[in-house]
């Protein structure tokens, strides 16, 4: 809860996190990307470590009085490669962007071309989309996912490789729900030359669990925010197992795109990494695959297309062309039921990025929460009593039972790190 010294000196905005804390013990969390910190990240975020700056890295800093800041960046690394089996990590990026963008300026030059994942088939914009600085500044191809199973379009992502020999390929993205092949990627990679990238931003805390496979071993140089199922905070970091890459990586982050990092990130990543080594993480996100596995199966038996029908981790992405109804009035239903979730593209939409055809729905935080298949089933059953009375024309009476109903079942999970 908000602090009564910020409630003394600021009350409008001490109001409104209480407002927001509220917001978000009252409501059933489904957007993919986000999760529930612990009490223990929340206080490592909000440390004296915001007041120092630290430009440069353990033992070779610009400012002195960098102690202890040392040592919190030296556990957050050594913790972050014993956690993922990597060589060498950067905890310095401020988050999944600039984390992707350092990438770039590691290893290519202005108009090099990149091969990465089309935004409207499950990319990330980092990935060289058109309205991303990666998509102006640089050569982009973009690949997609096969017309008839939804899937990424592996000999696609070959040809493209063959013809445009990109210096540089991105696996991942933030819309896939399939397990992504980083040894059929590595291998195109390899053929052509190019250094693969695997952006497991959302896949982060599956892989540290191994419920995912590992791209260790087979992408160059992996980036992960550390928010998302890795329940960080919002920050990021870059590893690999190469010396040569290490150092161009560690240029390309200080001095080439960051001043002094945010220590008190790096404590909390450090934090979240802790949490993540402990037997129950590896429990938690296996439950995230169970209630993943069990929501898609409830909506699919519901009538709803499931782009590649269904789901192999956290993700499910829902095209609601055959409900009758657009992405963006579903989600502003459910959100008013309190179920919130984000309109998304779904794979050869017609429709345009601001009123697309689907929505993208994940269970990391609900599954923070403490909720299992039962809970998933009566969530997929909501979804899919007001998406229908909203297709109807008439659906204020449903959101407001369901709204009911979901205040009801999140009093019986509480959410981590939030004490009202």
């Amino acid at each position: 809860m908000a602090d009564e010294t910020l409630k003394a000196v600021d009350p409008e905005i001490a109001a409104l996190i209480q407002a927001e804390e509220r917001r978000q013990a009252d409501t059933v969390k489904l957007i993919a990307s986000e999760n529930y910190v612990s009490r223990a990240v929340l206080e490592a975020t909000g440390s004296v470590l915001t007041n120092k700056y630290s430009e440069g890295y353990p033992g070779k800093r610009y400012y002195e009085g960098q102690q202890i800041i040392d040592q919190i960046e030296t556990l957050a690394i050594e913790r972050a490669k014993r956690l993922f089996n990597v060589a060498h990590a950067n905890v310095q990026p401020y988050s999944g962007s600039p984390a992707n963008l350092a990438i770039y300026l590691a290893f290519l030059n202005p108009g090099d071309t990149v091969l990465g994942m089309g935004l409207p088939f499950g990319g990330h914009l980092t990935h060289g989309w058109s309205v991303s600085a990666t998509g102006k500044w640089f050569n982009a191809v973009r690949y997609g996912v096969r017309k008839d199973t939804g899937r990424i379009d592996m000999d696609q992502v070959r040809e493209l490789a063959l013809e445009h020999r990109p210096k540089l390929i991105f696996c991942g993205g933030t819309a896939i729900p399939r397990i992504i092949d980083f040894p059929a990627f590595a291998e195109i990679a390899r053929e052509v030359g190019a250094v693969l990238a695997a952006d497991i931003a959302h896949i982060a805390g599956l892989v540290a669990a191994g419920v995912h496979p590992s791209p260790v071993g087979h992408a160059d140089v992996i980036s992960t925010t550390t928010h998302k199922t890795l329940r960080g905070p919002r920050g990021a970091m870059l590893m690999t197992n190469s010396d040569e890459h290490a150092v161009a990586i560690n240029k390309a982050v200080f001095p080439g795109l960051q001043g002094g990092p945010h220590n008190h990130t790096t404590a909390a990543i450090a934090v979240a990494l802790h949490e993540a080594a402990q037997p129950e993480f590896k429990a938690y996100a296996e439950q995230i695959v169970k209630n993943a596995k069990a929501l898609a199966d409830e909506l699919l038996s519901r009538g709803y297309d499931l782009v590649s029908g269904g789901t192999d981790n956290h993700l499910i992405l829902i095209d609601l062309t055959n409900k009758g109804i657009g992405g963006k009035p579903a989600a502003q239903a459910l959100d008013r039921a309190g179920l919130e979730t984000n309109y998304n593209t779904v794979p050869f939409d017609p429709r345009k990025p601001f009123d697309p055809s689907g929505i993208r729905i994940g269970t990391p935080a609900v599954t923070s929460r403490g909720m299992r298949e039962p809970e998933m089933r009566q969530i997929g059953a909501w979804i899919d009593e007001v998406i229908t009375a909203v297709a109807k024309g008439d659906a204020e009476d449903v959101i407001a039972r369901v709204r009911g109903e979901v205040t009801e079942l999140t009093a019986k999970f509480p959410a981590p790190g939030i004490s009202l």
